[in-house]
């Protein structure tokens, strides 16, 4: 009889924290390939390769190239000396709370949960129904994969289409962006 009320019963909300960015493991290898990568991007800007000779373009280079391959070389260092900061995920029947931005339902498309064990993934993601705002990515770590979709699908309805990461996150992975 109490098992019975247990299923029965529904959770009014669900929260959890959660690092804003996952801490890449980088070798020195990785450093290096990176540097060269940016040393060709900065060459590619300023010179053209003409009988198999360089030449500079002077007052032709592509300077904002140069420019945004710097500047996110400083971000990168920037963001790798720093620690991820817990955000904390709040949800109820009024809507999604992420750190300080409060997302109403009715914003929001669907949700969808990946949930594989075996490779370490397990991630909730919501769609905005303007398609050009981003999905939100978040990271369910030890929470009960079952518990948040049996909660959402009160609110929200669910993609079942999607079964593996975007092609953005796979990427971030392969490079250890």
């Amino acid at each position: 009889m109490a098992e019975e009320a247990q299923k029965t019963e529904r959770i009014s909300s669900i929260s959890w924290k959660f690092p804003d960015w996952e801490r890449k493991e980088r070798g020195r290898r990785w450093y290096i390939l990176a540097g060269i990568f940016i040393a060709i991007c900065l060459f590619a800007s300023f010179f053209d390769i003409k009988n198999w000779r360089p030449v500079f373009m002077g007052y032709n280079s592509n300077f904002l190239f140069a420019l945004i391959i710097v500047l996110a070389g400083i971000v990168m260092f920037i963001n790798e000396r720093r620690d991820p900061l817990e955000i904390e995920f709040f949800a109820d029947g009024d809507g999604v709370q992420i750190g300080e931005k409060f997302y109403d339902y009715d914003i929001l498309k669907d949700f969808s949960i990946l949930y594989k064990p075996k490779d370490s993934l397990a991630r909730l993601y919501f769609e905005f129904k303007n398609p050009v705002r981003p999905r939100i990515s978040l990271a369910i770590e030890e929470q009960d994969p079952i518990a948040i979709r049996n909660f959402f699908l009160r609110y929200l309805p669910e993609d079942l289409e999607r079964l593996n990461e975007p092609l953005s996150e796979q990427l971030t992975k392969v490079l250890r962006l």
